[in-house]
């Protein structure tokens, strides 16, 4: 146990030796300004003009709005931009309002993707508005919002649709639900972490890229014109225009293939590694390599852009009791547990579940026993690897989608596994959870940018009195 957790600490600290490395990379052009003019309804057609510094005059770039309002305009490097409407671009039916105006300074950050809030108004509303001193500083206070009302800074981005100016209470609901939510993309993501631990005693640091490479290709396939036009053509059908629907069979194909990216590098890298009794710690090292070449793969290919699933960039919030939720966070929240209940029920009557379980307790046995105990590491690393792009496309959904976002959460899906627990698949799921929870409700007192700090924490704490985790299984040591 010993040699374990000191393995796991240098492989830890091999990991975060990359990150400035990969921070540099996508800084290259990291940075941009975009947003979308979508009240009191999309315009296309309006000017945005982005000029270096507070009151400087150089153009860095132009823009005019789409079908859907969006614009963006990308950046030489973080800092302020003064960012103006052309008001001669408005149409005649709409007004820009006084506050925020049409001319707003920015400031941007390195590797951060600004969204910039113009609001029109119909000359009623304008008038409506002078008359009201407390609209005034309603709308003025939304200049700086992201989507959905969240606040854009880079931090914040992780706590979507939760408003700034609610109550105590209701922001307490509001990050209980998206904490669940985030916990259920992690546990999803790292069951599959935990249980390939379980059969190889080996940690694998590509996990996380992995994740984004679900995501990705979702986005991929769900943008194919050939996969539009087919699902225009059926989409008043009811059953069959929802499963032809361009995200849907685009996060199908992501799970089948994050399944046979799991089961490839298995068959063909870790397989014949184990055959030559490779050490864990050089294996670790592999692992990490893998995660380089896949994450700068993926970044040579899609670029170093965040982006939204088209389908689900826009959505109004239901109400549900005092619940604020968009219909899109609801289907991953649905879906998640959905999928959780599955997996836990293959795990505990058929049987492959059991002969998985069964390696992950003592692969001597288990082989002894009958077991193809390599048919058996086949399928976990399929099944890791669907899920984790599972994870990737509900990540994408809940957040955005770009080259960093599986390393970014491989840290708390870390963190979910061991609280639970490691090697088993309920303890991910726990661990998971309550990571999550933590993460979204530590914001109501602190930072966002803290929210992981809080999170291992807790991860710590819980160790300090039960070293095996939420469900793992004491050892005896020596």
């Amino acid at each position: 146990m010993r040699t374990r957790l000191v393995t796991v600490l240098l492989a830890v600290i091999a990991a975060f030796m990359v990150i400035p490395g990969a921070a540099a990379a996508d800084a290259q052009g990291g940075e941009n300004l975009n947003g979308q003019i979508r009240q009191p309804t999309t315009v296309e057609g309006l000017e945005i003009t982005v000029y270096e510094g507070a009151e400087g005059d150089e153009v860095i770039g132009e823009a005019t709005t789409d079908s859907e309002g969006r614009w963006e305009v990308e950046l030489p490097g973080p800092g302020d931009y003064r960012v103006v409407l052309d008001e001669e671009s408005v149409p005649d039916e709409y007004v820009v309002p006084e506050k925020p105006g049409s001319e707003l300074v920015v400031e941007v950050r390195p590797d951060q993707q600004r969204t910039v809030v113009f609001r029109l108004q119909t000359p009623e509303e304008a008038a409506e508005q002078s008359a009201s001193p407390s609209a005034e500083d309603d709308e003025e206070g939304g200049a700086g919002a992201g989507e959905d009302g969240a606040a854009e800074e880079e931090g914040a981005e992780a706590v979507p649709g939760v408003d700034a100016g609610a109550s105590f209470g209701d922001k307490f609901v509001q990050l209980t639900v998206a904490g669940v939510i985030f916990g259920l993309i992690i546990a999803i993501s790292s069951v599959g972490l935990s249980l390939i631990f379980g059969t190889t005693k080996m940690i694998n640091f590509a996990h996380g890229d992995m994740v984004t490479f679900g995501a990705f290709m979702a986005m991929m396939f769900s943008t194919m014109t050939v996969l539009t036009s087919l699902h225009e053509s059926v989409e008043n059908v009811p059953v069959l225009g929802f499963l032809l629907n361009p995200l849907v069979v685009g996060l199908v194909l992501a799970v089948v293939l994050g399944g046979g990216l799991g089961m490839f590098l298995e068959r063909f890298l870790w397989r014949p590694l184990r055959k030559r009794h490779v050490a864990l710690i050089q294996m670790f090292i592999v692992t990490i390599g893998v995660s380089l070449i896949l994450r700068h793969v993926l970044l040579v290919v899609f670029g170093a852009r965040r982006e939204k699933y088209e389908q689900f960039r826009i959505q109004q919030p239901l109400e549900l009791g005092p619940v604020s939720i968009t219909p899109r966070d609801l289907t991953v929240l649905l879906l998640s547990v959905v999928v959780l209940v599955l997996v836990a029920s293959m795990l505990q009557f058929t049987r492959i579940g059991k002969a998985m379980r069964a390696v992950a307790d003592n692969r001597d046995l288990a082989e002894s026993s009958g077991i193809d105990v390599d048919r058996v590491t086949l399928y976990v690393w399929g099944l890791g690897g669907s899920l984790s792009a599972l994870g990737g496309v509900f990540y994408g959904l809940n957040q955005t989608v770009h080259w960093q976002m599986g390393f970014h959460l491989l840290l708390l899906m870390f963190a979910g596994v061991i609280l639970g627990g490691l090697g088993t698949a309920y303890g991910a799921m726990v661990g998971g959870l309550v990571v999550g929870l933590v993460a979204m409700l530590s914001t109501l007192w602190f930072s966002p940018q803290l929210m992981n700090v809080w999170a291992l924490g807790i991860m710590i704490l819980v160790l300090l009195v039960r070293p095996q985790g939420i469900l793992g299984r004491r050892e005896r040591v020596g």
